[in-house]
């Protein structure tokens, strides 16, 4: 396509219409998730509610109850998902995601070291695991650069760290009381139980900031999974925008995972499905973002209806679908010859 004032760009038409689809399949699960529940609302009257015009009753549980957590889940799945198309571009590895490379073991970490020996609240424990997954990711860019980090030694370094803060978690849990080891369980799970508004403002405005900083940067990181010597002859500053694009990577699965606890798979499963729709090469980073909404919110929904009165964490429903998942992936990627 060609602007009035002569700049041009290529459209990808597929692409531009499955994330689209994307994004209304992600709000329209919100809307079936919003109505569900011991208090069913069917979904007109959830719109409804939504523009002002529902019963007093109505508006409590939409707006106060059921809308919070919707939204929370609905940034954590975007979060998770253009998280980990972002590593898995870096890395050039379709394994390079935060499950893999330990970040949520980090994360976790934070959480349980606030947890087991501070006994802190919420607001405490969500900061501990931002802090955590900021660490971990520090240490990963760290050991890993060595004239430059490189896919498989991000890969590599990322597995043997998540070894060893996974050992460190287990010592946690057996270093703690009764009631701190059963809250430590409980948020390790990852769930959206009992989100709030106090969640969705520092999710939101996360986002605001780091969505538009990863598009102006989307073109030089399309270019650098070319390989580095192409990507510097074409001017790419490929460390900036390695350290830029991996830097914005840890904070939103750092801030994800301090919000709703450590949601598996989802950022190992959004970007390859993402690829897969619409077929189009390069990172998918809208593709990913509401592939990963979509999918979270899909599962938390799945959780709540799909076991009768048994109602699961959206982390067990995520963990079980990604790790099936994740054993076609290491089939197939056996078979191409590529491990």
């Amino acid at each position: 396509m060609r602007t009035p004032g002569g700049l041009s760009f290529r459209l990808d038409v597929r692409a531009c219409a499955v994330v689209v689809l994307l994004a209304l399949a992600a709000l329209a699960a919100g809307v079936a998730l919003i109505g569900t529940g011991d208090f069913p609302i069917p979904a007109a009257d959830v719109l409804r509610t939504l523009l002002g015009h529902g019963t007093p009753g109505q508006e409590f549980v939409v707006r106060e109850l059921r809308l919070p957590r919707v939204l929370v889940g609905l940034l954590v799945g975007a979060c998770l998902g253009l998280g980990g198309a972002l590593f898995q571009s870096v890395s050039r590895n379709p394994l390079g995601s935060p499950d893999v490379l330990g970040l949520s073991q980090g994360a976790t970490a934070g959480a349980l070291t606030v947890i087991v020996l501070f006994s802190g609240d919420a607001t405490a424990v969500s900061l501990g695991a931002l802090a955590g997954g900021l660490a971990t990711g520090l240490a990963l860019y760290l050991l890993a650069r060595k004239r430059g980090v490189h896919g498989y030694r991000l890969v590599l370094v990322g597995i043997g760290a998540g070894a060893v803060v996974t050992a460190v978690n287990g010592y946690l849990i057996t270093k703690a009381d009764f009631v701190d080891a059963a809250r430590a369980v409980v948020w390790m799970t990852g769930s959206l139980d009992g989100r709030d508004w106090s969640q969705v403002g520092p999710l939101l405005a996360l986002c605001a900031l780091l969505l538009p900083l990863v598009l102006a940067h989307a073109p030089g990181l399309r270019m650098t999974e070319m390989g580095d010597d192409v990507a510097y002859a074409l001017g790419v500053r490929v460390e900036r925008v390695r350290l830029l694009l991996l830097g914005s990577a840890v904070l939103l699965t750092s801030a994800a995972t301090a919000a709703a606890g450590p949601v598996g798979f989802v950022a190992l499963t959004a970007p390859q499905l993402a690829r897969r729709l619409t077929r189009s090469p390069g990172p998918n980073l809208l593709a990913s973002l509401c592939m990963g909404a979509a999918l979270l919110v899909t599962a938390d929904w799945a959780a709540q209806r799909a076991f009768g009165v048994d109602r699961l964490p959206v982390g067990v429903v995520t963990g079980v679908l990604g790790g099936a998942y994740l054993l076609v992936l290491l089939v197939t990627e056996r078979r191409a010859g590529r491990i």
